[in-house]
């Protein structure tokens, strides 16, 4: 069995926000797998399904944020899971807008979430780190995290959730190359080897480098040197 953990914030207010990309995720991946309703339990939101033949459980803290751990930490000694079984899907500014990686461990690089989780069960969990991009300063990182995608993010928004629902069954299985394999085919999906590239077009000459057309060329002159003479007194 595998817990998975979707990070945001509760209510409407937050919905669309960056920081809620992780709900987002989880929230596809139920819906496109005919996982169970969602039920409250352990200050959260908690579904259950079967990916690929694996259980897994999705979870949504609704604890806030800073507060996630409590939330994981009591769903992981409910199910005696260990801290390597569970999966925590973040926004991750330091990857850019659409791209996905999965991660094994390590510290939380300031993401209040995952601070949270730290202290409750450990740092050995997997993550899947969803880019959202950095706003360029840090002090710009609370209100550009804690506001909504806007409207030109929308489509890579979409292709990422899509893949990342795609590929589920294989991050279930272990296999996280095909399950970013699947993202990718929905972030950069690859060009026909039928469709030809478009022709750029031919800048046209500027007008005053046309070459002006010639005029009539005079006909040869096919008289005979006799002619000519005559031609020429009758003239």
């Amino acid at each position: 069995m595998q817990l998975w953990v979707g990070l945001g914030n509760p209510g409407a207010k937050y919905a669309g926000n960056r920081h809620n990309i992780g709900w987002m995720a989880v929230d596809r991946i139920a819906e496109d797998h005919g996982f169970a309703p969602w039920r409250a339990k352990f200050q959260g939101k908690i579904t259950e399904g079967v990916l690929d033949g694996e259980k897994v459980l999705l979870l949504k803290p609704e604890t806030f944020m800073n507060l996630s751990g409590q939330s994981v930490g009591e769903a992981m000694r409910f199910y005696k899971l260990d801290s390597t079984d569970v999966t925590v899907w973040h926004d991750e500014i330091d990857l850019a807008p659409a791209k996905v990686r999965v991660k094994a461990g390590g510290g939380h690089a300031g993401h209040n979430g995952l601070r949270s989780i730290h202290q409750h069960i450990g740092p050995h969990y997997d993550r899947v780190r969803l880019g959202v991009g950095h706003p360029g300063h840090k002090d710009r990182v609370p209100g550009y995290v804690l506001s909504d995608f806007a409207k030109a993010e929308q489509e890579w928004l979409d292709d990422v959730l899509r893949g990342v629902s795609d590929g589920a069954p294989q991050l279930a299985k272990d296999d996280s190359g095909k399950f970013l394999n699947a993202v990718a085919l929905r972030v950069a999906p690859p060009r026909s080897s039928t469709t030809a590239p478009k022709a750029k077009p031919q800048s046209q000459p500027p007008a005053a480098a046309a070459t002006p057309p010639e005029a009539d060329a005079p006909a040869p002159d096919a008289r005979s040197a006799l002619q000519k003479l005559a031609d020429k007194f009758r003239g």
